[in-house]
């Protein structure tokens, strides 16, 4: 039996490593690539293909939006592309439909595939869809961050984040002309910002993506990373996926 798949991710490169990987699988036709929730609705609705890659965060429609809107009832067997890192992971690891976390290898897409086959031989889809958006809806990142102040408690809106360093097991928020200590780890900031917004280019430094002015070569491999107030960051060699996301490779 020849499996119709149809590829849904707002980012040409997603898209592209999904159509590679189908490509090398045997039993595999793609029926069409959408890079928006709006025309993926369409396609599913018209198309309907028996098995749908869909990015969990894309602009105006996210893959939420995507299964309210055809309903979870009549969604095909779904596999979910994220961005999304080890904290949210977790409430994909607990539900039996599976999820690809950017960037995947070729043996992680096969597992996901394996996985999608075996669903398709004959197990519902229903309540596993079900159990995995509630799952996702309570990993969604934060707007604003909590942080003491002169005795004061203040939120700060992460859209105002111009950068954050590490400082011990705290983290320094840099906004504009102030600067915010905050009492979690880089890490543990990371999993609560919106990966499409902020980037981790060197083990001590997040950078809120809308910031960067400018991408500088430095010695030996490494990035300047120039920012919209002239702040310049060091970006690591070893950042290879933060590297093409920045255009930088290719």
């Amino acid at each position: 039996m020849t499996i119709r798949a149809l590829i849904v991710d707002d980012e040409p490169l997603a898209r592209r490593s999904i159509r590679r990987f189908l490509n090398r699988a045997s039993g595999m036709e793609i029926i069409g690539q959408c890079g928006d929730g709006e025309s993926a609705v369409d396609a599913i609705r018209s198309e309907k293909p028996d098995l749908v890659f869909l990015d969990v965060q894309m602009p105006e429609m996210t893959g939420f939006d995507v299964i309210r809107q055809i309903g979870p009832e009549a969604m095909p067997v779904t596999i979910f592309v994220t961005a999304y890192d080890k904290y949210a992971v977790r409430a994909f690891e607990m539900n039996a439909i599976d999820y690809l976390l950017k960037p995947f290898g070729e043996q992680r897409f096969a597992h996901a595939l394996k996985r999608a086959k075996e669903r398709l031989a004959g197990k519902s889809n229903l309540d596993d869809l079900r159990v995995l958006l509630a799952g996702l809806q309570r990993a969604q990142t934060d707007d604003r961050l909590t942080v003491s102040a002169n005795g004061r408690i203040l939120l700060i809106n992460v859209k105002d984040i111009d950068w954050i360093s590490a400082s011990g097991n705290y983290a320094q928020l840099h906004t504009g002309n102030r600067d915010y200590e905050i009492r979690q780890s880089l890490t543990t900031l990371e999993g609560r910002l919106n990966p499409r917004e902020f980037i981790r280019i060197h083990r001590s430094t997040i950078v809120n993506v809308r910031r960067i002015r400018e991408i500088q070569p430095w010695f030996h491999g490494h990035h300047l990373v120039v920012l919209q107030n002239g702040q310049e960051l060091r970006m690591s060699r070893y950042q290879r996926e933060v590297a093409k996301r920045l255009g930088i490779l290719r």
